[in-house]
């Protein structure tokens, strides 16, 4: 018999508390949308396709777009509830300004004239690096390109980074060390075609759980699938072998692996020797890992090391993907590097099914850390210290060489920059370092110390209350522009509504602000496609090349896979075939890594090993999915994750609130009894500020290399504060 439909009082008697945030004419509406709006989902790297339902001027909901490849109408809770955002009441309408009592709604003329006034005299005062951007890796290529080119053409500092530098930059440069390149080298769907698949440090079914999908295509093919983690993650409880790898032990491991490969002669000497080079000092320097030698260090037995190596190895096809599990740690290009090490010894990349990919986090992940954001970085991938790089850049943009500046400050080191003095004004885009940023207490003493501060945001975020101007910016379906997935495929972002109220497209405000730093002949941009049409010509012939692309050809193709050198070029899904690789000689490198202990280990006063990451239903710092109601309700705070043997220790249940400790500052929260983690080691998630933020106790060491902090280890004590109710 049918079950009869609820009534509109009825649905809202039943899901009342998760409609919060549900916008006018949402999924109750009574009127049909005014259009459908093809775009992509505004979080993770992934970039699904999604229709979003239009009803006069507003984002009431969404449809499937079965026909983009990646997803095939698939969404997860984040995509499924991301509209609900568009009509939120945070939603920021006017520009404002602070005042002795708050801040007060301003006119762009005044909030903008004053943003310029500061700008001017603070570079006056103590010099042109003295003012400093922060970008984020959410925003459009457009964007991205066009914060690149307002520091160092109209503010003329090198102090310009951006967010990404706490997700991908570890993978990038030892992507770039490797290979000659920074992106993945395979499309997804090379994924259901291999036989094997090692995944190291990805929560993917919560962080990335479109790809699953991927997963679960290939374990139906007959792939075999071993998980590597601290915990056992939803992915993982289904792998076939489990290694609960020690947190900061990571290139140990990947060691012990290629010794056992090595000794057992499973590795690809015509491969090596055609397309490889420096093979043999990675010989050597995993000589001494054996499996016991490395079970003693990572945590992992030796049995389950070997049996790790064997099913590699009886793979015919492999692939090899990671993410900031490894990444976010004081040797993070190292430990990426051992794992493009073991991939290399084996060959077994460059072939359908066959091949190795770091899984971008970020929304715009890869075109984000591409076009010049970077403070090492101009656009197309370019080394801002390459004389070459530096006219090729210098003639497009119509300036001298010897205007542009050199390699600035990355985001950490700005941060501390200011709290030394030596920056004193900054302008925000996109990026909530209040939380993100590792060391909380540091981070808030230097937004108290600088002079002047602009934010822009589609909300106010935790860092935008410190500001003296907040800016009122857009939401990613609120612009037009383009976007680069973690696979590498340029897809279109389409404007489906305008921005609500006085507020205005980020682009918009930053070319804005240039012009009235007297460089408008400079930022010439009426539209973000004549951005685009600068940002390919600018990155052509450069390591990273758009040269061939369009918003008609994306369009066309649901997407084009740089890189695409001309517009006859149908772009490049797949890397290395052949056994050609981006250096100039065509061939691959080598590095040794030899295992070193995190920055930060743990010792008698601080004996337990904390890290941190993500839940399903929350992104990045939580500015917009904490305004999202039923994600809220799906995971409202932060728990402590702890082993039952590490709570019997401390006479700890679930629900408990518990104090975890380390050398910086304590954090204060519910603790959840878990079996799916290691019994030496706790868990955080991180998308929560204030009282609730785990960065309160995270360490700020550095990877000398990339640059990024240290998330992934430090070393608490757990003391308990309450008993649950």
């Amino acid at each position: 018999m049918a079950i009869p439909p609820l009534s509109e009082q009825e649905l809202i008697q039943q899901y009342g508390p998760h409609l919060n945030y549900e916008p006018p004419g949402g999924w109750l509406a009574e009127h049909e949308p005014d259009r459908l709006v093809k775009t992509h989902c505004c979080f993770c790297g992934v970039q699904c396709g999604i229709q979003l339902k239009v009803h006069n001027e507003k984002v009431v909901g969404f449809e499937p777009w079965e026909d983009f490849p990646v997803n095939q109408g698939k969404l997860c809770p984040k995509g499924v509830k991301r509209y609900l955002q568009n009509n939120h009441p945070d939603r920021l309408l006017h520009p404002l300004i602070r005042t002795d009592n708050g801040f007060r709604e301003a006119d762009w003329d005044d909030a903008l004239s004053l943003v310029v006034e500061h700008i001017q005299r603070i570079q006056a005062t103590y010099g042109k690096d003295a003012f400093a951007v922060l970008s984020g890796a959410s925003v459009t290529n457009e964007k991205a390109y066009l914060m690149g080119k307002f520091a160092r053409v109209a503010l003329q500092t090198a102090n310009i980074d951006y967010n990404g530098r706490l997700c991908m930059v570890s993978a990038g440069a030892a992507n770039k060390m490797a290979f000659g390149i920074d992106r993945v080298a395979n499309p997804w769907s090379d994924i259901p075609l291999t036989q094997l698949v090692l995944v190291t440090g990805s929560n993917i079914g919560e962080c990335f759980p479109i790809l699953t999908d991927y997963l679960w295509r290939a374990r139906d093919n007959g792939a075999k699938f071993i998980a590597i983690d601290p915990r056992m993650t939803p992915i993982a409880r289904t792998a076939d072998l489990f290694l609960p790898v020690r947190p900061g032990r990571d290139s140990a491991l990947m060691n012990g692996i290629l010794h056992v490969l090595i000794e057992h002669d499973w590795i690809d000497h015509d491969f090596i020797d055609a397309h490889t080079k420096g093979f043999e000092s990675v010989q050597k320097a995993v000589a001494e890992y054996t499996p016991q030698m490395t079970a003693e260090i990572s945590g992992v037995p030796a049995a389950s090391i070997v049996r790790a190596a064997e099913m590699w190895a009886e793979a015919e096809k492999s692939m090899l993907l990671h993410a900031r599990g490894i990444e976010h740690h004081t040797k993070g290009v190292e430990n990426v590097l051992s794992c493009i090490n073991l991939v290399l010894a084996t060959g077994r990349i460059g072939q359908p099914g066959c091949g190795y990919g770091t899984i971008t986090g970020q929304g715009n992940g890869q075109g984000g850390r591409e076009h010049g954001q970077r403070c090492n970085q101009l656009p197309g991938g370019r080394d801002i210290e390459n004389p070459q790089h530096r006219e090729e850049i210098a003639r497009t943009w119509k300036v001298n060489e010897s205007e542009l500046p050199h390699v600035g400050l990355t985001a950490v080191e700005l941060m501390d920059a200011v709290n030394a003095g030596q920056i004193k004004g900054l302008l925000s885009l996109s990026f909530n370092p209040l939380v993100s940023l590792p060391d909380t207490k540091l981070t808030r003493a230097a937004l108290e110390k600088l002079e002047f501060y602009a934010a822009i945001d589609p909300f106010m975020s935790e860092t935008a209350h410190y500001a003296d101007v907040v800016l009122a910016g857009s939401l990613q379906e609120e612009d037009e522009g383009t976007v680069t997935n973690g696979e590498g495929r340029v897809v279109r972002i389409r404007r489906a509504v305008p921005p609500p109220g006085n507020a205005r497209a980020d682009w918009e405000i930053i070319v804005d602000i240039a012009h009235r730093l007297g460089k408008e002949l400079l930022f010439p941009y009426a539209e973000p496609e004549d951005l685009f049409r600068e940002l390919c010509r600018a990155s052509a012939g450069g390591p990273v090349d758009y040269a061939g692309l369009n918003y008609t050809k994306i369009e066309q193709h649901n997407g084009v896979f740089w890189p695409c050198p001309s517009r006859e070029h149908p772009g490049t899904p797949r890397l290395f075939e052949g056994g050609e690789f981006a250096h100039p000689d065509g061939k691959a490198q080598f590095h040794p890594v030899t295992y070193r202990p995190p920055d930060e280990d743990v010792d008698a006063t601080y004996p337990i090993i904390m890290t941190s990451g993500r839940v399903v239903s929350q992104y990045l710092s939580g500015t917009q999915t904490r305004r999202i109601g039923p994600l809220v309700d799906q995971y409202p705070g932060p728990q402590i994750e702890l082993h039952p043997r590490l709570a019997e220790q401390h006479d700890i249940q679930s629900g408990d609130m518990v104090c975890v400790e380390s050398r910086r500052s304590s954090v204060t929260l519910p603790a959840l009894v878990v079996r799916t983690i290691r019994p030496d080691t706790i868990f955080i998630p991180y998308h929560w500020p204030g009282e609730q933020a785990a960065n309160r106790v995270t360490n700020r060491a550095l990877d000398p290399i990339s640059k990024i902090p240290e998330f992934k280890v430090c070393a608490v004590r757990l003391r308990k504060v309450k008993a649950g109710v």
